[in-house]
């Protein structure tokens, strides 16, 4: 298993998971032998090899299941069983996917996938295909299959994930554009925002809000009744919000957050995770001190202890911090968007999801 250079296990994908299970079904189906293990070829010349935790044949049908290891990366699906089923299609017709059990359906237009479709990637499908087609060339097959796809438990899974969200109901996603898990990559996180803006999009939705938390979440929908489908669940990835609405506009954009975390964005930081970018209290007490803060409230703030102890003092000193911040993390939000026809207002809360600032 391949570390990386913090000595973190990396992992294979649902979608790697399935393009194995589909293999070693296949191969069964065709000679009556399980592979095991059965291995498979992956970008970046990868050849990993997966051991079947599942199997079993029964004339024209065969299904094998895989027990998914995502490494060292905290994924929802570490440990899930992905099984395929495959079984002889009609001539001609190649393969078709069909979601099984714990996998996704597609609801709602937006995605990469056609409402109706089950929810297993392009990618992953390229996958699939091309080890069917390997399968197939090697023992003699026609190629022409059904591949059932299943995760167990995927259903309640998915209640973990943005799926039901983005209108995929009924289980999980097959995911997986190269194959390999990276440890704490972000990089379904960030997928997961892109495909919210589709979806809002192809909703025709002209207010979409990236919010931070639950709590901001739950602000911004009592504060303008936005549907659950123009939430986008930012987390710390603002800047991963800003550039796709750049690049795939909505008309109007409001970015929700606690007080610490809209601090860093009004400094600049497009990655508000703590252990990326850090609130500088140096500079909430030059916004303190620029608004016309006195001397003896500008040195409170630069040596608060926390991004809110600074509002409080500022709140009990009459200047409003919060709307300071606000408007500087619409400044860098409107520097990100460079111009693109996508209007910014910035809502900043507390804890308990009073808004103490707004721009």
């Amino acid at each position: 298993m391949t570390r990386d250079g913090a000595g973190l296990r990396h992992g294979w994908t649902t979608g790697a998971c399935a393009t194995a299970a589909t293999t070693a079904a296949y191969t069964a189906l065709l000679t009556g032998e399980f592979p095991d293990p059965v291995t498979i070829d992956l970008p970046g010349d990868r050849h990993p090899s997966f051991a079947l935790a599942r199997e079993s044949l029964d004339g024209a049908r065969a299904t094998v299941g895989i027990v998914k290891d995502a490494g060292d990366d905290p994924d929802v699906t570490h440990g899930a069983l992905v099984s395929a089923t495959v079984s002889l299609g009609d001539p001609g017709s190649g393969v078709v996917f069909r979601a099984g059990e714990g996998v996704g359906t597609v609801t709602k237009p937006g995605l990469p996938l056609a409402v109706g479709e089950p929810a297993i990637n392009p990618m992953p499908r390229q996958f699939m295909t091309a080890h069917v087609a390997a399968v197939a060339d090697r023992f003699g097959g026609t190629g022409d299959v059904v591949v059932e796809v299943s995760v167990e438990n995927g259903a309640e899974l998915a209640r973990r994930t943005w799926n039901p969200r983005l209108g995929i109901l009924g289980g999980l996603s097959i995911l997986g554009t190269t194959g390999v898990v990276v440890p704490y990559s972000c990089s379904s996180w960030i997928d997961s925002i892109r495909r919210g803006i589709d979806v809002a999009r192809a909703a025709g939705h002209t207010h979409v809000a990236g919010c931070t938390g639950s709590t901001s979440e739950r602000t911004v929908q009592q504060l303008y009744g936005l549907p659950e489908d123009a939430l986008l669940d930012m987390g710390d990835f603002a800047g991963a919000v800003l550039k796709y609405l750049r690049r795939h506009p909505v008309p109007r954009l409001t970015v929700a957050g606690g007080i610490g975390k809209l601090a860093k964005l009004a400094e600049g930081h497009l990655d508000l995770h703590s252990g990326r970018s850090q609130v500088s209290f140096g500079a909430l007490a030059q916004l303190v001190a620029d608004a016309g803060g006195s001397a003896e409230l500008t040195a409170g703030v630069r040596a608060a202890n926390t991004a809110l102890d600074a509002l409080q003092q500022s709140q009990t000193a009459g200047l409003p911090l919060g709307d300071l911040v606000a408007a500087g993390a619409r400044r860098t939000a409107e520097g990100v968007l460079r111009g693109a026809p996508v209007e910014v207002d910035v809502v900043v809360i507390d804890r308990a999801g009073t808004i103490v600032g707004r721009a």
